[in-house]
């Protein structure tokens, strides 16, 4: 079955994700994919996470496509103004790109070109109606595509731990009614802050994959909640991590825990391995999945 087949059916989906690398050697990326093979439904490939300039994600996606595994095309709002975005996306699905996951993207600011300029021509509410509306066969200016329209399955992003909720609730809205199929979480620790939110969208009968990022250390736990919008790492774990000797092992515990927990509450977990990647098999394996 197709990733969104998959969807479409009900199933509890497992994603996980691949950063590029800074350069064009992607051995050992696609030795990570490989680690994951039939363990999950789909890899995202990010787009210049953290504006940092990397391989571009369709490359990668492609790269992933003909070795048989089920990408999905994350794409920003950030480097590319409407006919990039727009051809950008064309070129995703002439190469035989399925499944797109839509994003504003981070400020370059933030990155390692800080002097780079945003583009932002469009949000990602706009992106997802010009996606729609490709797949309608006319590009964002009403004229007639070429031959077949493209398609595909389309997500996007949700930040369950923001405050107030109240506006992502309103952006989901606008996300579903200009075309997303499925929508993947900021990082999720405080169950009952996420639990809070999934009452909250209970209208909505969105298709929720909830955010499972791997913690490194207790530090990288202080720093999010600092630094990180919406992003509660409860006390209780950062002493769990203070505490322990192996900090993979107690990550690894930590993950596929919330894993259990979160499982009965929603649609689906993407894990966000953040360097970790050879770690995501074992944490599928400790959360039973």
């Amino acid at each position: 079955m197709t990733f969104k087949e998959k969807l479409q059916s009900g199933k509890f989906l497992v994603t996980s994700e691949i950063g590029p690398p800074k350069g064009i050697e992607t051995k050992a990326i696609l030795e990570d994919a490989e680690l994951i093979r039939g363990r999950v439904d789909a890899i995202n490939v990010t787009d210049l996470q953290s504006s940092v300039m990397r391989l571009g994600s369709l490359a990668v996606c492609v790269l992933l496509k003909q070795r048989n595994f089920e990408p999905i095309f994350q794409i920003t709002c950030r480097d590319r103004n409407r006919l990039a975005l727009q051809s950008d996306i064309l070129s995703a699905a002439a190469l035989g790109i399925e499944n797109i996951l839509v994003l504003t993207g981070d400020h370059p600011a933030l990155g390692d070109h800080p002097e780079a300029k945003p583009v932002f021509d469009l949000d990602s509410v706009q992106l997802l109606q010009v996606v729609r509306r490709l797949q309608d066969g006319f590009d964002m200016k009403g004229n007639k595509l070429d031959g077949n329209a493209p398609r595909f399955c389309v997500g996007a992003v949700v930040n369950p731990g923001a405050d107030p909720i109240e506006p992502q609730i309103i952006k989901m809205e606008k996300k579903i009614e200009a075309g997303a199929e499925f929508f993947q979480t900021q990082a999720v620790y405080d169950l009952k802050v996420f639990e809070n939110f999934l009452k909250k969208i209970k209208h909505l009968k969105a298709t929720i994959l909830a955010g499972i990022v791997l913690l490194k250390s207790a530090g990288m736990a202080r720093y999010m909640n600092k630094n990180v919008a919406g992003v509660t790492v409860p006390d209780s774990l950062i002493k769990e991590m203070e505490e322990t000797k192996d900090k993979a092992a107690k990550s690894i515990e930590i993950a596929s825990g919330l894993i259990r927990e979160i499982k009965p509450m929603c649609q689906g977990v993407h894990i966000m391995p953040i360097g970790w990647d050879k770690k995501v098999p074992l944490v599928l394996e400790a959360a039973g999945l």
